[in-house]
């Protein structure tokens, strides 16, 4: 396995798997439309984003956005988007792309990692706590769609 940061040239490889996890989350397909959105985040520098490949195949990414904890007074980032394609599950990939994007975090001096994900999603769940992270009991969170 090897995992590497997202450039613009790795749109080609990049934009397929984002659309898929956007299907996963039952939106339609539009692989142009997440070319464009991945290429703006990309040139704006306004995520960062990691790569797993399996055998020389794309298998799946990371996104995370960066923000910052006015209480903390430090950066934060936001784990935005986990996917790993279907056909390459339960190998560690998931698993892999969280570690590298916790070390990533850390060296930029962030305070904490954070992220949401549906309540029944018991497979992310399981994975994200694996990993160390823990359900916030403290906080809830809250939505005003603006569209």
């Amino acid at each position: 396995m090897k995992i590497i940061r997202a450039e613009l040239k790795d749109l080609p490889v990049l934009s397929p798997l984002f659309d898929a996890y956007r299907v996963f989350y039952e939106q339609p397909s539009d692989e142009k439309g997440a070319a464009v959105f991945l290429k703006e985040r990309l040139e704006r520098e306004e995520s960062i984003v990691f790569i797993g490949y399996e055998k020389e195949k794309a298998a799946g990414f990371v996104q995370l956005y960066p923000t910052f904890t006015s209480v903390g007074m430090q950066r934060a980032y936001i784990l935005n988007d986990l996917f790993v394609h279907p056909d390459c599950r339960q190998e560690g990939i998931g698993k892999a792309l969280m570690h590298t994007a916790f070390q990533f975090c850390e060296g930029e001096g962030a305070k904490f990692v954070t992220l949401q994900t549906a309540r029944d999603n018991i497979t992310a769940q399981t994975l994200y706590e694996k990993v160390g992270m823990q359900r916030d009991t403290k906080f809830y969170s809250y939505l005003k769609s603006l569209t």
